[in-house]
């Protein structure tokens, strides 16, 4: 029997290095993708997942001049400022603590994993009057910025570094997808202690490695093709492919983050066209539907606690930026349910933040339409 060669076990041991790097990296396998309509509407999507146990996620409602305060790994007291605009998001663990939001002025930013390859700044107390926990950043920028360069500005003006979560036992390894009003996306990500910014005009996100490691990575795929392959004469013989869909003959199909990179580039870029933000609602929610991830398929080792859950995608978000209506369905019921942020008076909201279940019961809403 052959040994491996050097080449084969560095290539192995960099597969294995994604799949366990930073502890439960296998069950959080979030997929973000963006459309844009024919009359303008841009609608951002995503997906959550998390295999271990349930997040308890929660709909959440930010009024203006609510007061915030920064996390530390000292436990001082981090950052504070007030929030300038009203916002609407989903929170996890039943802290307050957003995934996924969208303010009134049409800045919408998604939180996804990104084990292995996060690596924070480092934390100096003399300097926690501008320290942000990892999961305090979504807040601050949702309730503070209203354009991709007002949070290019904000970033330069805090820290952010590691505070461990007490439910997974790190300080969570993220890095963030932004869209502001114009449709101008980046890509925040927090590695080797510095912030970098990329620019994301494909509109996709997964999870690890790096964002310019995926970008690289579309090079080897350029030969995919919405177009079915032509017809081939070999001798006497005509052969013609066996049905539609294979100029996609080669198209990964697995969980992994560099796979579902790939495969939502190419489903954003081969989808229909779409007329309206609502339209463009549904066709993220269809793309989406791709990277499903069922819950056996992305444990990993460890304790788990799924009592209760019926997926390891907890839920899916389409937020219509232009229109300002946030639209989602989860594990336990697909009806879509809505928040038209824009009808909200954020100026009227004087009881603090205000939380609601994102299923009032989990069981799936089901019409009867049998003939009586």
């Amino acid at each position: 029997m052959n040994k491996p060669s050097g080449r084969v076990i560095v290539a192995w041991l960099a597969v294995s290095l994604l799949v366990s790097a930073g502890g439960p990296n296998l069950l959080f396998a979030c997929t973000g993708i963006t459309l844009t309509a024919r009359d303008g509407s841009i609608v951002f999507g995503r997906t959550l997942e998390w295999g271990t146990f349930d997040l308890n996620g929660r709909l959440i409602i930010i009024p203006r001049n609510h007061a915030f305060t920064g996390h530390t790994p000292d436990g001082k007291p981090g950052m504070t400022w007030r929030s300038k605009y009203g916002v609407v998001g989903i929170d996890v663990l039943r802290k307050e603590l957003l995934t996924d939001g969208l303010n009134e002025k049409g800045l919408t930013l998604g939180v996804f994993y990104h084990p292995g390859f996060a690596e924070y700044q480092k934390y100096d107390p003399a300097s926690a009057h501008r320290a942000l926990g990892p999961l305090d950043v979504a807040q601050y920028l949702l309730t503070t910025c209203v354009s991709v360069a007002d949070v290019r500005a904000a970033l330069r003006d805090i820290q952010v570094v590691p505070v461990p979560e007490p439910a997974i036992g790190l300080a969570p390894p993220v890095h963030l997808m932004i869209t502001d009003s114009s449709g101008c996306q980046i890509v925040v990500e927090f590695t080797q202690g510095k912030i970098r910014i990329f620019d994301a005009p494909l509109g996709v996100i997964t999870n690890s490695p790096n964002y310019d490691w995926h970008t690289t990575n579309l090079r080897n795929y350029i030969n995919l093709s919405p177009v079915a392959l032509p017809a081939k004469r070999i001798e006497d013989l005509d052969f013609r492919p066996l049905g539609g869909g294979s100029g996609l003959i080669g198209l990964p199909g697995d969980f992994t983050p560099p796979s579902r990179f790939i495969r939502a580039v190419a489903f954003t870029q081969t989808a229909r066209a779409v007329e309206d933000g609502p339209d463009a609602m549904c066709e993220v929610f269809r793309i989406l539907d791709n990277f499903n991830v069922p819950l056996g398929a992305s444990e990993g080792s460890g304790a788990h606690d799924t009592k209760g859950m019926r997926s390891s995608t907890i839920w899916t978000v389409a937020t219509d930026i232009s229109n300002k209506v946030i639209y989602y369905h989860t594990q336990h019921n697909r009806r879509v349910r809505k928040v038209d942020v824009a009808a909200i008076d954020f100026r009227s909201l004087k009881d603090g933040v205000r939380i609601s279940p994102l299923d009032k019961k989990k069981v799936q809403d089901i019409e009867d339409v049998t003939p009586r």
